[in-house]
């Protein structure tokens, strides 16, 4: 029953959640391990398994008020277990080495925890994220949500990471209402103050390429060139990467590494479009999306065939490696690649190109506009 009043709230709030994706409801490992304890204790309850996905932080902190609203509507009592592991790379002789973030990452999150500040939840950046190689976040942000507006008594009752990896536990005690706790709707007002900071001081290239995906999702036909953009958009060829950011979250990068059309300006348009709806990681962008996108241009400069991994610096750098007809780009100056070793690497994950293979290596460096 709760289930499926939780699918009902979920469709009405547009949120894109429900029991269709569902593989193998018999074993999740962030559901056993809370219930091993739980069960010493407590054995007469139902169980509702939730678990996360890569949509942004915001949508999860949404998905928690929905269940709070399931839980009134059904009458039931709830207790919400927020499961998962903090960061996995706090040592180099841990199973997932280290990183400079995975300390950083697990200081804040628990500090956050100790405090009740769950706003510092849906601020941090994803890259961030990723370099911690974090997994509990979205769990976290759930139940952030399902305690939105109200007043809580927070405990830290442990935090260690004896084997490379964070694990914490912190318990949350509703004491009343707090209408200054709703997290949801500040994060959205500063998220708000930052889009239009941007698009106050937005460049003419970020600008053509919102005006192109935007053209292109109400209309799905493609922007022609406008007129008056400036000498380099018409006269200039050169291979350009767009991305689009959603609540400080990867929404889309497409891009080319050479020219393929007349100018810049036609390579922002078509490029624009293909990060918003052709990105295989990402479903389509929606029109109620638009207006909370975030856009990035990156223009390529000339690659440089290099012999060596040492003639790479992963900040003024990107690098692009092939193999047997696999090819990988990665842009430089990316949050938490700082050696050219970690550029190399993802970039040959990317393209699905094993270390032991021979492979090339090319640099290139771009003008970025945001």
């Amino acid at each position: 029953d709760f289930v499926e009043k939780l699918n009902e709230i979920t469709q009405k709030e547009e949120i894109n959640a429900g029991t269709q994706g569902e593989r193998d409801s018999s074993l999740d490992h962030g559901t056993l391990v809370p219930l091993y304890f739980i069960n010493q204790y407590y054995r007469e309850y139902k169980l509702v398994r939730v678990s996360i996905s890569g949509l942004p932080f915001i949508t999860h902190y949404r998905f928690g008020q929905c269940i709070v609203a399931a839980a009134r509507e059904n009458k039931s009592r709830v207790v919400f277990v927020a499961s998962g592991d903090l960061s996995h790379k706090l040592k180099a002789d841990g199973p997932y080495g280290f990183a400079k973030e995975g300390p950083a990452f697990d200081r804040d999150v628990t500090d956050a925890m100790k405090t009740g500040d769950f706003l510092r939840f849906l601020n941090y950046e994803e890259s961030f994220c990723e370099a911690a190689a974090e997994c509990g976040l979205r769990s976290f942000i759930i139940m952030a949500g399902a305690l939105d507006g109200k007043s809580v008594e927070s405990e830290l009752l442990s935090y260690e990471g004896p084997f490379g990896v964070g694990y914490a536990v912190a318990a949350f005690a509703v004491i009343g209402d707090d209408e200054n706790r709703r997290f949801g709707l500040r994060y959205e007002e500063l998220n708000d103050k930052r889009i239009i900071k941007a698009r106050r001081n937005e460049h003419e290239y970020v600008g053509l390429a919102r005006r192109s995906l935007e053209h292109y999702v109400k209309t799905r036909q493609y922007l022609q060139r406008p007129e008056g953009l400036s000498e380099d958009l018409i006269n200039k060829k050169a291979g350009v990467f767009v991305s689009l950011k959603l609540d400080g979250q990867l929404r889309g990068c497409i891009g080319t590494i050479t020219p393929t059309t007349e100018c810049v300006a036609d390579e922002i348009i078509r490029n624009a479009v293909s990060a918003g709806v052709r990105d295989p990681r990402f479903r389509f962008v929606e029109e109620q999306e638009l207006e909370n996108l975030v856009y990035n241009v990156d223009v390529l400069g000339d690659t440089e065939v290099i012999d060596s991994i040492s003639k790479l610096d992963p900040k003024r750098y990107g690098v692009i490696v092939s193999s047997r007809g696999k090819t990988a780009l990665l842009l430089p100056n990316l949050e938490g690649i700082d050696t050219p070793e970690e550029q190399v690497n993802i970039a040959l994950r990317k393209g699905g190109i094993l270390p032991s293979e021979k492979y090339e290596l090319a640099r290139f460096e771009v003008v970025r506009y945001e």
